[in-house]
């Protein structure tokens, strides 16, 4: 059975990729021993984020293989290493885009550990550390991980399991910056996207009191954005409706995953503004600063967000009852979900993956799975 205990290591089965020309297929590999501070996880959904297609392509020149996605991680502890305080057997429990940092440096001690200026940089939830060392990690395509408890986010009973993974990252994406610039009650947002970004969004700036203007492409969309509760809908392919929301907005979270002309969007800014990048790891074509500097207008990015902040969402989505709106498929569905993303669907949700399926096919005798070496987790850092 998956996450059994073989010679004192986690027995795991996932679905991963050795090459960007691959499909995933079912993989079996162990985890490790668990060690101090540690929490295992019996993993019981993960959500599909863009980017985990991007990293399986190697789209963005960096991947390591084999590679084992999957950074929307919700399950339930089923051990606790020595030392461990804030969990126990049974606990809800969720793990985002990060399991490891130096905990030493300074945005580690600000909780920014996305932003770990020590050696390695933070570890990713898969695909190594954010400065590679030759080492990896697999993520939540999988039937159990091991996480250090500092990695570990506590779910809100309210939340229900299969709406929690994306929260972890979607969520987290657009809220730090919200918080981070100090977006204020009364103030107008502007979100550029609604899809799995953009939606989240708009959501959770309504909970934070701000007037909250959508843009998007698409007219078909109008009614379902402002059921999410935007204040307004603008077409931003309209001329006209763009000029008239020109120099309308106190922060813009532009969420659009491709390169696209940024122009249109720094005309809606009012002076000591904010537009933040969020969706965009590619480029932009070439733009005037002039109305940045004559509005003292900031241009910035943003990336996820720490453990405290990410705490602090799923907290807020309990609260104002938000969650993300989601499409549960099974693991061995994961190649046809892929082929849709690639080709521009699944915008209007979020694929969150049911490992119950996995563990299912397992069960069943149904899996053929390629062996890969063991994962790294990283070292033990000192705690905070």
């Amino acid at each position: 059975m998956s996450g059994a205990r073989v010679i004192g290591k986690m027995k795991v089965y996932g679905y991963g990729t050795k090459s960007k020309e691959d499909e995933l297929v079912p993989v079996t590999f162990e985890r490790g021993e668990l060690r101090d501070g540690e929490v295992a996880i019996q993993i019981t959904h993960c959500g599909v984020c863009h980017s985990d297609l991007h990293q399986a392509k190697n789209d963005w020149g960096n991947t390591i293989y084999p590679c084992v996605p999957g950074h929307e991680i919700a399950g339930v502890v089923t051990e606790v290493g020595p030392g461990v305080t804030r969990y126990a057997k049974g606990d809800r429990v969720g793990v985002g885009c990060m399991v490891n940092s130096c905990q030493e440096c300074d945005s580690c001690e600000k909780d920014e550990e996305q932003y770990c200026s020590g050696p390695k940089s933070c570890t990713l939830t898969y695909n190594g550390p954010k400065n590679p060392d030759g080492s990896n990690t697999y993520g939540g395509y999988s039937t159990d991980i091991i996480v250090r408890e500092e990695f570990v986010l506590r779910v809100p009973d309210e939340i229900e399991q299969d709406k929690v993974g994306p929260i972890l990252c979607a969520g987290i994406t657009v809220y730090a910056p919200m918080k981070h610039f100090e977006l204020k009650e009364g103030q107008t947002l502007g979100v550029a996207g609604i899809g799995g970004l953009g939606h989240m969004a708009v959501k959770l700036g309504k909970a934070l009191g701000a007037k909250v203007v959508a843009f998007t492409r698409n007219e078909d969309k109008k009614e379902e954005i402002l059921a999410m509760g935007a204040d307004e809908v603008v077409i931003s392919t309209d001329e006209e409706q763009m000029n008239d929301a020109a120099g309308s907005l106190d922060m813009l979270i532009n969420t659009i995953p491709v390169a696209h002309d940024i122009a249109p969007y720094i005309q809606l800014m009012r002076p000591n503004s904010h537009l933040v990048i969020v969706g965009n790891m590619d480029s932009f074509p070439e733009f005037s600063p002039g109305p940045l500097v004559f509005n003292r207008i900031s241009l910035s990015g943003s990336l996820i967000g720490g453990i405290a902040d990410t705490q602090e969402v799923l907290v807020l989505c309990a609260k104002h009852g938000i969650a993300p709106a989601t499409k549960l498929v099974s693991i061995d569905a994961i190649n046809e979900v892929y082929e849709e993303l690639a080709n521009g669907g699944g915008q209007d949700f979020r694929h969150v993956i049911d490992l119950d399926t996995l563990r299912k096919l397992e069960e069943d005798s149904q899996l053929e799975a390629t062996e890969l070496p063991s994962p790294e987790r990283g070292d033990l850092a000192k705690a905070s």
